[in-house]
């Protein structure tokens, strides 16, 4: 059975169906219990400044990237800082802003577990095309950022049987990956899985500057009598 781009109860659909045999864009069904609960990581600085919710028109698919074969083991990865998901149309963005509202009490604990403030959050998908049992390894994946090594400091589950670590056919498994708050994804980074690398981020910034100010410039026009 191939996964459709399902979303919880109070998270609309997300609008990004990527290419076979690429995971779907889609959030989990689980995510939307906890709903209403206010959103663990708010990321401040000059990138987020003046920035709504609601303008932007980039597709969820345009901020992931992508690691592993076309037959195989493949992981997307999507950050969830604000000022990258504020870019996205506003179904994608609202998915993806309830995604960390169903898991603020679970992100807020890790917080207080590791001592930190603004945890960095990214939403992960694991998914395979191949026959037979593919297993998979939640904690090898890693970014590299401003110069250092970023590890999970935990992983939250999205979808039932995530901790079984093993894929069939056509299967798909989500988690919440909670990093230290000091990456910056305003700068250049690489994501890794197992031996597989993705550094595509560096092209993507000038993409992710330009629709901010066009975000800035549309929310401007809607303010002008």
């Amino acid at each position: 059975m191939r996964f459709g781009a399902l979303v919880g109860t109070a998270a609309a659909t997300v609008a990004c169906a990527a290419p076979a045999p690429a995971p779907p864009g889609g959030l989990p069904a689980a995510v939307s219990s906890d709903s209403g609960r206010q959103i663990a990581s708010q990321p401040q600085g000059d990138a987020l400044a003046g920035l709504p919710a609601g303008f932007g028109t980039l597709r969820q698919e345009t901020v992931s990237l992508r690691l592993g074969q076309s037959d195989a083991l493949q992981v997307r990865a999507t950050p969830l800082d604000e000022s990258v998901i504020r870019l996205l149309s506003p179904d994608s963005y609202r998915a993806l802003a309830e995604l960390k509202r169903s898991k603020a009490e679970a992100i807020a604990q890790v917080a207080r577990r590791y001592g930190i403030r603004d945890p960095s959050l990214w939403y992960a998908s694991f998914f395979t095309i191949q026959r037979g049992e593919t297993r998979f390894s939640p904690r090898e994946f890693i970014i590299t950022n401003v110069g250092r090594e970023f590890r999970p400091l935990d992983v939250i589950p999205l979808t039932p049987g995530f901790g079984e670590q093993r894929l069939r056919q056509n299967g798909r498994q989500d988690a919440l990956y909670v990093f230290d708050g000091q990456m910056d994804v305003q700068q250049p980074l690489t994501v890794a899985y197992a031996t597989q690398r993705n550094d595509d981020w560096a092209a993507l910034l000038p993409v992710l500057e330009r629709e901010r100010s066009l975000v800035k410039s549309r929310a401007a026009a809607r303010r002008s009598p």
